[in-house]
């Protein structure tokens, strides 16, 4: 059974940073993609970053050289640095694993994102 843990998020002021964590239950190996998506009140989910198995990656616009993604093979975590916080940016995020037309898509429980003025 797969399962996503994500840890890592507060509340912090704007300018901070905090480091997302998403950790699977299954080898990260198996996923055609694995990415982060936010979630604010009121607002549909929306993609912040994907990388796909052959290590493409997209960010958002709005994240664009602020937020870093990167992945530790050997725990089947991924990571996602967010840095220059700003209040906008205020949400649930969520991991998702896999998804598209080949493959079942895996969500975690989301981690709340603060970020007060």
């Amino acid at each position: 059974q797969v399962r996503l843990v994500e840890s890592g998020g507060g509340l912090v002021q704007a300018g901070g940073s905090l480091r997302l964590s998403c950790a699977a239950s299954v080898s990260i190996f198996r996923f055609n993609a694995m990415g982060w998506y936010r979630q604010a009140p009121g607002k549909q989910r929306e993609l912040v970053e994907q990388r796909t198995a052959g290590s493409n990656i997209n960010y958002a616009d709005s994240v664009k050289g602020r937020f870093t993604s990167s992945r530790d093979n050997a725990k089947n975590t991924v990571y996602l640095q967010m840095n220059s916080l700003k209040p906008e940016v205020t949400a649930t995020y969520y991991c998702k694993a896999g998804g598209g037309s080949a493959q079942l898509a895996y969500w975690g429980q989301g981690t709340q994102v603060t970020v007060s003025s």
